[in-house]
């Protein structure tokens, strides 16, 4: 299985794994499922860190180096085609990053891990 991870939890992984689930810390351990970190999901935490709204323990670009060399993370890209599924998607959610990844998710056939609620609201599959 593909797991796109959503931000908090690529941050939870790193920093505060004591606020993952269970269904969350074995979907992630299992060596079948590949998992997955948006652009969009760099991009939210560099922003929020220059803002002063997200501070880190290890650097983001760090935490994305172990991750990737420990546990095969994938950076995901952002292709237009993620864009465009954004015309199709209800204004249920409206932080933009989150729909970005809701998008993604449905192009790329991933489910996504995330504690966000909203993320119910639309046709992807979701480990929370």
């Amino acid at each position: 299985m593909k797991l796109l991870l959503d931000t908090h939890i690529f941050l939870w992984l790193n920093a505060s794994p004591e606020k993952i689930t269970e269904a969350v810390r074995l979907a992630c351990e299992n060596e079948n499922n590949a998992l997955y970190l948006s652009m969009a999901s760099v991009w939210e935490m560099q922003i929020k860190q220059q803002l002063g709204k997200l501070q880190f323990n290890t650097p983001w670009r760090d935490m994305l180096d172990i991750q990737q060399q420990d546990n095969g993370l994938i950076v995901l890209p952002i292709e237009l085609a993620h864009i465009e599924a954004l015309q199709a998607l209800p204004a249920v959610h409206r932080d933009p990053f989150d729909r970005l990844l809701i998008a993604q998710a449905i192009q790329e056939s991933m489910t996504i891990v995330t504690v966000d609620g909203s993320f119910a609201e639309y046709p992807v599959s979701i480990i929370a």
